[in-house]
């Protein structure tokens, strides 16, 4: 496999000192123990929340095995005896994710992760994740944050974050199906909606854009096959306002501060 392309200073916006955003001491005062060892690093809210249970979890030296504990100023909170805290800034960074790249944290079988893709040393020290998935195959746009409150709005059906996806098909998408889709139809696991749904290009039936605000696994790529297509290349150009200008395959950027004060409040 190609080696992705590496982040460029001189090729990609905004590529100074990361904007973040400060937390505030007062976000974290009063904040349950389960969701402040989630932002920590330490686990998944749930996952963190199984963990105090145990009794895996100690604040101020004494194991803590209440979930729902608030945690108070001048708490020093410890896992295996080693004191956690969230990071004292968020970030936010956007990524053209190409193929062949797991969006993942880590892989256990060494596969290139868009992790690895953000070789930026201002980086290093920042416990950050990919915000809701790609398959290995998709191309486009990912959101990389440290922020799991924004994380947790941008992938939760109620708030409907639009996202926009170019799919190039095995062959022409005739009008019968794209009325089809337009109209919309069930899936395995759900019914599938678009916003709406367009050839790409006016002389171009084979590549197909839609909007849509579900986010369920492969979903994109299922209903397709549901009307007879394979989609052959699939690519998010559009996430909660983002696009992919000045941002060529495989680079990643910084967000403005316009552009996080956006994905904080996108419904």
């Amino acid at each position: 496999m190609k080696p992705p392309r590496r982040f460029q200073r001189s090729q990609a916006r905004n590529s100074g000192q990361p904007p973040g955003l400060d937390r505030k001491a007062e976000d974290i005062i009063g904040m349950r123990l389960n969701k402040y060892l989630a932002h920590s690093g330490v686990a998944s809210r749930r996952q963190a929340g199984d963990m105090v249970k145990a009794g895996k979890i100690k604040v101020n030296g004494k194991v803590e095995i209440n979930p729902a504990y608030q945690v108070q100023a001048g708490d020093e909170v410890s896992y295996k005896d080693k004191i956690v805290s969230p990071d004292e800034q968020y970030i936010y960074v956007l990524l053209n994710k190409p193929r062949n790249v797991i969006t993942t944290t880590s892989d256990e079988h060494d596969r290139t992760t868009v992790m690895d893709l953000l070789d930026d040393p201002q980086l290093k020290d920042y416990r950050l994740f990919p915000v809701g998935r790609l398959d290995r195959e998709t191309t486009g746009l990912l959101l990389i944050t440290n922020d799991g409150d924004t994380a947790k709005r941008l992938t939760h059906p109620s708030h409907q974050v639009s996202k926009i996806y170019h799919a190039t098909l095995d062959k022409p998408f005739s009008g019968a199906s794209l009325a089809e889709m337009e109209h919309g139809y069930d899936l395995d696991d759900g019914p599938f909606a678009v916003d709406w749904v367009r050839y790409a290009k006016q002389d171009d039936p084979m590549t197909v854009a839609l909007q849509i605000h579900v986010g369920r696994n492969r979903i994109v790529r299922r209903a397709f096959e549901q009307l007879g297509y394979t989609v052959k290349k699939l690519d998010r150009v559009y996430l909660a306002g983002l696009t992919k200008k000045n941002l060529p395959r495989g680079f990643y950027r910084f967000l403005t501060e316009e552009e996080v004060r956006m994905v904080r409040h996108f419904s």
